[in-house]
């Protein structure tokens, strides 16, 4: 999973101290960009979370789908099914008034 292949956490990126030296970084800008970082991490991680849970609930309908028979074979409705209903229909409403 990506999840094995992600190295840091927003907690690791929150949590990680920079040494100083004679002319480093300002601390305070650091700071407002590992906090942009971190925001932008959080919603990748959330996305993928949602993207995974989807991947399975689309997998679990596609297996029941496959389980299933095809629609037509279900239904048997061909053009002479629907012909020969619509036949016996017409008798049933009409009766002997369709044949006079």
């Amino acid at each position: 999973m990506l999840s094995d292949k992600i190295k840091l956490t927003a907690k690791d990126i929150l949590e990680k101290e920079f040494k100083t030296g004679m002319r480093g970084y300002k601390p305070e800008e650091v700071d407002k960009f590992l906090d942009l970082i971190i925001k932008d991490y959080e919603t990748m991680h959330q996305e993928i979370e949602d993207l995974q849970q989807e991947n399975l609930k689309l997998k679990k309908q596609l297996e029941e789908a496959s389980k299933r028979p095809p629609v037509s074979q279900t239904a048997g409705t061909t053009n002479f099914d629907i012909l020969k209903r619509l036949s016996n229909l017409e008798k049933h409403v009409f009766g002997s008034k369709l044949y006079e």
